[in-house]
């Protein structure tokens, strides 16, 4: 890396909004992979601004650290990620990301009825869910996870 091409720890956080603390961490998590000086100070990459702006966007969708992880592995290190390199990881994004969606909207759609939990405990579930047939699917709220009732279809 070329030194006027290098940030220092400070100047990343000013850049990316994102304390030295939590460089420091996503550091240990293998996100970033800071080259060390002469004197063993930190210096970044330009590219590791887009890769922690990826991070904060990422952990906004509930997607874990090791989620990140997994994706931020695919990406060079040697050079800034281009346009191709980021649409891998958003074919990937998107496919979770509409899954949940999915889940999201059937939860709207159905938070009025039976869930399937097995609880029993309203009196609408002796419709939906007679004689706690939903534990048969398993634990959890069957419903809910994609299981349907004989009751409700």
């Amino acid at each position: 890396m070329h030194p006027t091409d290098a940030l220092t720890i400070g100047q990343l956080s000013t850049r990316t909004g994102i304390a030295v603390s939590a460089i420091r961490y996503y550091e240990t998590q293998g996100l970033i992979h800071p080259d060390r000086n002469t004197g063993g100070q930190r210096q970044f990459r330009r590219a590791d601004i887009r890769r922690l702006s990826f991070v904060r966007i990422a952990q906004q969708f509930g997607f874990t650290i090791d989620q990140i992880a997994e994706q931020l592995r695919m990406l060079p290190k040697a050079r800034t990620p281009n346009k191709a390199d980021w649409g891998r990881i958003a074919v990937k994004f998107r496919k979770e990301l509409d899954a949940r969606i999915e889940t999201l909207t059937k939860l709207r759609d159905d938070l009025d009825g039976c869930i399937g939990c097995g609880c029993l405990s309203l009196q609408k579930c002796k419709l939906y869910n007679p004689e706690d047939v939903a534990r048969t699917k398993g634990s959890g709220p069957r419903y809910l996870m994609g299981d349907t009732s004989e009751y409700t279809d």
